[in-house]
């Protein structure tokens, strides 16, 4: 009987095969043609070898052609990919037959392609098609990598199951990971791919392939021929991504050919920087040394001639004058020719605000403007250009439109825009949007990139979509660190984009109202001898008009006496702080709308009970302050505010209370010289100067005015010292002071995604009245992690890593931190992003970092300075806000009691940052 293909539910349709190559490969292994003496009858009966006489080179009439061997596609489909029809006319052996097998080899899913004639009926033949089938992929197993880098490898190279195996994937596949590691400076990377057949499937194999890396391949050396003018460390230099083995370079080494090339284009343009327009690369070799294991490189160069600047014409330029576009363009003639800093002057790619003459139209409505810089003449060692400008027509902003925000009211966003319908465009505007709505905190800001729409020339109009990705924006907060002998903890919620105006709204509550972009934060800190509960509530635009930024706070904390020696608490003396505050933040338009004015008044109510310590002279009583506080800055940073890259923030900010020594008749001066009388005879009461009764032993600020026994004939009073607790609670009772803040907050691309971040901080606590001196709260306590952590008496913690928390602050006598009064610290750190996904965002830093802190302005010296370097690593998610973790050392000692630095550096110091970014 003769083999039949029976067509299951489950065969390949053939055609929707076909249609996902990607391209024809002509089969490799050769494909059988059997011409000649078949047999008759059944395919079963071909190994009987009984001949089937036919003319060769005669013409037949194809009457059926029947499919047989192993194969999952459908027959018929196979018959008309080979071109062949029932009643065409076809030479045995002939054309027709010949393209049949060139068409079904070039599917690439077959193993052979086979034609037998089957027997012929007068004018009539009939042929039978043998074809074997490749096999299908079933299973991939990698080894020699991580299993995250394998399923990498297979979604690169399309293994997916049923995947048609045969040689050019295998080849391909191969070539594909040999490169891929050869890319990242793994030249010996050798890779075997092996197939089994699968035993359990039907015509399916089982995919093996071993990678063995081997060690990465460094250059050894770079060496230069040719240059007289730029030496070769000059021109090493400039390879920004291709580096020589040495000890003390922080790029790697290792050989990548894409950026190699690329780093050739930058020695041409450090050539052209210098003047050297017609420098080339002649030739450059890259050879393996199998002694060094390592790479040689080797380029030589052709220098040319130096040139200068010509003269500069401009032409077509009616919006700005010749005079003006020059002094845009900073070059005059006779100037070094320097190819890449006019290309830069031009259009700076690498700045889109960058100060060029094609930001200057585009910012100012000439969206379809083009300049073209063109050499006219050569001459000497000079060369003269034509700029030449098509200005175009003024473009108008049409539809702005923004998309993609889901919890987001549209009004948050829409307030935020700097391109409105109807205006100028203005690509500045357009790069500021983008900033602000990153600075929200609301979206993804790494996604933020406009589309223009309907850009119509004729009309002068463009259209602008904003597609965001919305983002967690409340918070689980959690703080952590450890100070003043234990661990401090913070758990509170942060809701970042609240809407007050919907709490008595039902189906608000998705879980909680939404959309308005206000804050409600919610917070319990709390350790052993430590506890605070706070609330705050912030509304961008207060009043809905104006940038005009409100908020409020308040919180309560509870402080037990804690001995620092022991580690004990004791709870029956305390100190409580009730904190009450309100402020406005306004966007200002001058200088210009970086700018902002912050003002807020504070009132803080400190309450002793038996509290004595280093910082207080009276253990019960009270202590008030009412404050204003007054800020200046300027934030320009951006886009990303986790992870800015550019831009710089700066602030000035005062805290004033009332000088209330001018007016509250208290002589300071004398204050604690002030005797007190001791009433020491015995018998009945009597009244006292200050309208009380005073009894056998109390103590008065003056004699009593009473008559018996008479002020004249005192023989029973005794002089005594002024009790030190109540001249302090009365030169506490309202807290005097001023504090001047400053800080300067720089970031800058120094290669890639590399930042360096620059801060300098200063601050200074004062008094108006000598006499009165400086108060023991709101002093500046640095070293450490920087968290607020064990008090709230109005102390602001500063960060300075590689020391314990507050261990950089003056101390009394004791040993204990009394808090500064001034203080400066720099830092410098390099950010490297390791991720900025909108569900984690991970970078790596190194810092160096230096301060101080004085207990009075007469002690400040700038130069003694508490000097520390380490790493760090940042994970901010936006359900948990920021983690870190710090490893720094401190190459200081620490400040000992009689105002001098210990002679043994502080070293290693591990900090948790949980909740807040230095």
């Amino acid at each position: 009987m003769r083999l039949s293909l029976v067509i299951k539910k489950e065969s390949v349709d053939l055609e929707k095969q076909v249609n996902k190559l990607n391209n024809f490969l002509v089969l490799q292994k050769s494909i059988k043609i059997v011409f000649g003496l078949l047999i008759l009858g059944s395919f079963s009966q071909m190994k009987a070898q009984e001949r089937v006489p036919f003319d060769q080179g005669k013409k037949y009439i194809l009457a059926k052609v029947d499919v047989v061997g192993k194969i999952s596609f459908n027959e018929n489909t196979v018959v008309t990919f080979a071109g062949l029809e029932k009643g065409q006319e076809i030479t045995v052996p002939g054309e027709e037959i010949s393209n049949a097998i060139k068409k079904l080899g070039k599917l690439g899913l077959f193993d052979e392609i086979s034609f037998y004639v089957n027997r012929i009926e007068n004018d009539s033949i009939y042929l039978d098609l043998n074809v074997e089938e490749l096999p299908k992929l079933n299973e991939v197993k990698i080894v020699g990598v991580s299993k995250s880098k394998m399923e990498g490898l297979i979604k690169d190279n399309g293994l997916t199951k049923t995947k048609v195996v045969n040689e050019n994937l295998i080849t391909t596949t191969k070539n594909y990971i040999e490169n891929k590691y050869k890319k990242d400076g793994f030249f010996n990377t050798k890779v075997t791919i092996n197939t089994v057949i699968d035993t359990a499937e039907v015509n399916m194999v089982n995919m093996l392939v071993k990678i063995d890396k081997g060690s990465k391949i460094k250059i050894k050396e770079i060496d230069f021929e040719g240059n007289k003018e730029l030496n070769d460390k000059t021109l090493r230099g400039a390879m920004k991504d291709t580096k020589q083995k040495k000890l003390l370079t922080l790029k790697s080494s290792k050989f990548i050919k894409e950026k190699y090339k690329d780093d050739l284009d930058k020695v041409i343009a450090a050539y052209k920087e210098k003047g050297y327009r017609d420098a080339r690369i002649l030739s450059d070799t890259v050879s393996y040394d199998k002694d060094a294991k390592a790479l040689m490189v080797k380029v030589k160069v052709e220098e040319g001639n130096k040139y200068r600047f010509g003269n500069i014409k401009f032409l077509g330029n009616t919006v700005y004058s010749d005079e003006g576009l020059s002094a845009m363009l900073g070059i005059k003639k006779g100037d070094t020719y320097n190819g890449v800093l006019l290309e830069k002057r031009i259009a700076d790619k690498t700045k889109p605000d960058g100060e060029d003459i094609t930001n200057l139209y585009q910012n100012n409505g000439y969206l379809f403007s083009t300049i073209n810089t063109v050499e006219t003449r050569t001459a000497n060692d000079s060369i003269d250009f034509e700029i030449r400008i098509t200005e175009g027509p003024i473009a108008y902003f049409n539809k702005i439109t923004v998309t993609g925000n889901d919890k987001t009211n549209d009004h948050v966003i829409y307030r935020e825009l700097r391109t409105k319908p109807g205006e100028k465009y203005n690509k500045e505007l357009l790069i500021r949007t983008i900033r602000e709505i990153g600075q929200l905190g609301f979206f993804d800001p790494e996604t933020i990139e406009p589309q223009f729409k309907n850009v119509d020339a004729a009309a002068g109009t463009v259209d602008i979509n904003y597609p965001l990705t919305e983002k967690g924006a409340s918070q689980i907060e959690l703080q952590g660190g450890y100070g003043g002998g234990g661990f401090i903890g913070t758990l509170g919620l942060s809701f970042n984009n609240f809407s007050a105006r919907n709490l008595f709204k039902k189906e608000a509550y998705k879980p909680l109202p939404m959309g308005d972009g206000q804050k409600v934060s919610l917070r319990l800190q709390a350790s052993s001898f430590y506890r605070t509960y706070s609330a705050s509530f912030s509304e961008p635009w207060f009043g809905r008009q104006k940038p005009v930024q409100l908020n409020t706070s308040i919180s309560y904390t509870s402080q037990f006496y804690n001995d620092f020696r022991t580690q004990r608490v004791d709870k029956s003396r305390s100190f409580n702080i009730l904190t009450l505050s309100a402020g406005i933040y306004k966007r200002l338009s001058v200088p210009d709308d970086y700018f902002g004015l912050s003002q807020t008044i504070s009132y803080q109510h400190y309450d002793l009970h038996n509290y004595n310590t280093g910082l207080f002279t009276f253990g019960d009583g009270a202590s008030r302050n009412l404050a204003y506080t007054i800020g200046l800055t300027r934030s320009n940073k951006g886009v990303n505010p986790i992870f800015p890259t550019y831009g710089a923030e700066f602030s000035l900010t005062g805290k004033f209370t009332l000088p209330y020594s001018l007016f509250n008749g208290v002589d300071y001066a004398n204050l604690g010289n002030q005797k007190e009388y001791k009433y020491v005879y015995s018998g009945a009461q009597y009244e006292g100067s200050n309208g009380t009764m005073v009894n056998n032993g109390d103590y008065l600020e003056s004699l009593p005015s009473t008559t018996n026994p008479t002020p004249n004939s005192v023989t029973n009073y005794q002089d005594a010292v002024a009790d030190p607790a109540k001249v302090d609670q009365k030169k506490y009772n309202w807290l005097e002071y001023y504090k001047i803040k400053f800080k300067a907050d720089w970031y800058t691309k120094v290669y890639g995604k590399l930042v360096l971040r620059s801060l300098v901080e200063y601050g200074f606590l004062g008094s108006y009245n000598k006499d009165r001196g400086d108060i023991p709260f709101e002093r500046y306590f640095l070293g450490g992690d920087g968290m607020q952590n064990f008090s709230m008496d109005g102390r602001e913690t500063i960060a300075l890593r590689g020391y314990p928390n507050s261990a950089l602050t003056p101390v009394n006598s004791l040993g204990e931190p009394i808090g500064a009064t001034i203080y400066n610290k720099y830092s410098l750190e390099l950010r490297y992003p390791i991720t900025l996904k909108a569900a984690a965002s991970i970078y790596a830093l190194s810092f160096l970092e230096a301060g101080s802190s004085f207990d009075k302005f007469s002690n400040y010296n700038p130069f003694s300075l508490s000097r520390s370097a380490g790493v760090g690593l940042r994970v901010f998610m936006p359900a948990f806000g920021l983690l870190g973790i710090d490893f720094g050392y401190g190459f200081d000692g620490l400040p000992q009691g009689d105002g001098t630095l210990g002679s043994k550096a502080n070293g290693w110091e591990t900090h948790f940052i949980i909740g807040q970014q230095f």
